[in-house]
């Protein structure tokens, strides 16, 4: 099986969004380049984060969310977003009413469920795991096995934590990826065990 790794954008003193789950300026490094980093066009990258962001999107076999960005995106339009094969959406609610039951998107029930099916799903790739609260829940379980941050050079003071709600010490390791691209900071930490 592949790692499962916590991964998102990150405001340097650690929020994801703001209280109104607006990303604000934390994607703004995703459209600033002039390297392509997925076929749309629309996402453009400096070389250097291409360079670190390519390989990784290219080994991502499922992603986790919660229903909560499910939601929010209206579930990506039953395609699953950076060209990823699945999304496993924690939740205790059935798929929306009407949803395309052939859409590569999988309702379970609870974080442990969620990362067995993402990592059946995703054989020997990696499983991503949205940072949030869902992804607390998956490091609290011990379920995470490396943290990437793309940290941006803004302060939002408060909003939804990348950890979540996570309220124990977890030790990571030094960090073994540290990439200075244009208006980011990608950083790699593996889990200590």
């Amino acid at each position: 099986m592949g790692k499962v790794v916590m991964y998102s954008s990150v405001s340097v003193d650690g929020f994801i969004a703001d209280e109104h789950d607006q990303p604000g300026p934390l994607f703004d490094w995703l459209t600033s380049g002039d390297v392509p980093l997925d076929e749309s066009g629309e996402v453009k990258v400096s070389q250097t984060s291409y360079d670190y962001t390519r390989p990784y999107w290219d080994q991502i076999g499922a992603t986790i969310a919660g229903r909560h960005v499910f939601d929010m995106t209206d579930g990506w339009d039953g395609k699953p977003p950076g060209g990823i094969d699945h999304v496993v959406v924690v939740t205790h609610r059935p798929a929306p009413e009407g949803w395309d039951p052939e859409a590569p998107f999988h309702f379970v029930d609870g974080v442990e469920a969620a990362v067995a099916k993402a990592q059946e799903l995703a054989g020997d790739r990696m499983v991503e795991v949205a940072a949030g609260d869902v992804g607390g829940q998956v490091l609290a379980a011990g379920l995470i096995d490396e943290v990437r941050m793309d940290v941006v050079p803004v302060v939002f003071g408060s909003g939804k934590r990348y950890f979540g709600s996570v309220h124990a010490q977890h030790l990571l390791e030094d960090p073994d990826v540290v990439i200075q691209a244009d208006r980011v900071l990608h950083l790699r930490y593996r889990v200590r065990r």
